[in-house]
This record gives structure tokens, C-alpha cells and sequence, in this order.
């Protein structure tokens, strides 16, 4: 599969998320699309590694996510956590910009 409809620039709000689920090769893929402090948007796998919870309810502080959960917080470029609780990465996937289209590659993550 190749890099798909995520949303649109519009959509994500200024350090915030916006939760979308898109059709990857074995299934529903439930995407983060996070615009950082910096203005750059990333796509993040949506479930917490620690807590399996949606990440995009939880707060984005420079470029890391925060999981409302437990505290978890998961670099946005790699997916790795920054500290406990959680100790596994969650999927970074390729995310490119066209014109105002968001499109997101569930299948080939970073």
C-alpha cells in the first residue's frame, strides 16, 4: 500500500492531534497526527506501548506526545519513550504534505 489520506493541514490544531484510523495491509491502523511546537506535523501510532490508550488525547510539549494515562511521554521523530513508564517504542510512519493534504504511509513505519 502506499501513502494514503490522513486529513487535512486545517485539521490538526496548532501543538495538538488529530486521531484517524486508516486501511493498512493487515487491518484498521489507529494514526496520531500531531503538529509539534515547531509547526511540524508526524504520524504516531495512536495507542500508548504502556497503557494502551489513545495518545492523541494526551498533551504535545516540543516535540513529544504526553499519554494522559500514566505520563508516558514518546518522541514524535522516533516513537521512543522519553521516560517511564513505557520502555517500548510505538510506530512513527512516513507522513509527507501535499499542498494542504496530510497523506500517511501505514505500511512502511520508520
Amino acid at each position: 500500500m502506499t501513502a494514503q489520506l490522513a486529513c487535512y493541514d486545517e485539521d490538526v490544531p496548532a501543538a495538538g492531534t488529530f486521531r484517524v484510523e486508516l486501511e493498512g495491509e493487515s487491518g484498521p491502523v489507529e494514526v496520531a497526527i500531531v503538529r509539534d511546537e515547531a509547526g511540524e506535523l508526524h504520524a504516531i501510532s495512536d495507542i500508548c506501548s504502556h497503557g494502551a490508550v489513545s495518545l492523541s488525547d494526551g498533551e504535545v510539549e516540543d516535540c513529544t506526545i504526553e499519554c494522559w494515562l500514566h505520563g508516558s511521554r514518546f518522541d514524535l521523530r522516533t516513537g521512543k519513550p522519553t521516560g517511564p513508564p513505557a520502555v517500548r517504542p510505538v510506530p512513527v510512519y512516513p507522513l509527507t504534505v501535499d499542498g494542504q493534504r496530510v497523506l500517511v504511509d501505514v505500511d512502511a513505519p520508520l
